[in-house]
């Protein structure tokens, strides 16, 4: 055989290999990779579930970057839905209420940290699940990884649900998501030897391991070990990062995911 006719033969085989790739559906639970008419056949082949995954773009010290509850939330999201086998994930919600602007108040006293009202996040959360609800998912679940809009997230619920009433869509926020992340976490690194003032409420040891787990690259691990006590005016509330690890992080992660999926399950069983 001719070089050239096994050149030609080696490249039809390539086109070949590459186009019944192309025409695979991915291995994705992101609603955002996927079309339409990808979306349409998984909502018909059982997976009815919807997560929207709730961030916050907010400071967290100065060695933490803005955008970690957004990142955090997704890679949460994803984790739990893998599990579950009969869910999707909507695109992550990065705008959130973080405090007030005229005067800055709260997290808006860092830079780099964006807010919206209360009523417009509702809004907003409200209009994504009805969107989804039309389009054929039956239980839309809420999952929130930051404290400071919970409250919200339960009023969007319960409106939604009574809106919902004698249709088979039904929203869901399983309070064993933000309880794992928090308090439950706190509880595994108590157990370890840590103190309370060095897991602290936010880019504490907790919340720096979580992330270090996560998303390391959004730490800058290096500046932080050589950095002095962190405190309130740096934007570090109640605990001392220094002594954050991914392998910290990666006990808050298993918990968070597995708590979850159980909250999950137990609250959709035989929807």
């Amino acid at each position: 055989m001719h070089d050239s006719l096994r050149r030609v033969i080696a490249s039809v085989v390539l086109l070949i290999a590459a186009s019944a790739s192309l025409a695979q559906t991915p291995r994705t639970v992101q609603v955002q990779d996927l079309t339409w008419t990808e979306l349409r056949d998984q909502v018909r082949a059982g997976k009815t579930t919807l997560i929207i995954p709730i961030g916050g773009t907010e400071q967290s010290g100065p060695y933490v970057a803005v955008g970690k509850h957004n990142v955090r939330a997704q890679y949460l999201a994803d984790a739990i839905a893998q599990k579950l086998g009969n869910a999707l994930v909507a695109p992550v919600v990065a705008y959130v209420p973080e405090g007030g602007y005229a005067p800055p108040t709260s997290h808006m006293r860092f830079p780099g940290t964006i807010t919206i009202p209360d009523d417009v996040f509702e809004k907003l959360l409200e209009s994504a699940a009805n969107s989804f609800a039309v389009h054929g998912f039956r239980n839309i679940v809420f999952l929130g990884d930051h404290g400071g809009y919970q409250k919200d997230l339960k009023l969007v619920v319960d409106h939604l649900n009574k809106t919902w009433a004698g249709t088979n869509a039904r929203a869901f926020l399983p309070p064993e998501y933000y309880q794992a992340s928090s308090e439950g976490f706190a509880q595994i690194l108590r157990q370890r030897g840590y103190r309370d003032d060095e897991i602290g409420t936010h880019a504490g040891l907790a919340d720096t391991s979580l992330q270090l787990a996560v998303a390391p690259q959004m730490v800058r691990l290096n500046a932080l070990k050589a950095s002095p006590k962190l405190g309130a005016a740096d934007g570090v509330y109640g605990g001392d990062p220094h002594r954050s690890s991914a392998e910290l992080g990666q006990l808050g992660v298993d918990a968070i995911v597995s708590r979850t999926v159980d909250a999950i399950r137990k609250d959709t069983a035989g929807r």
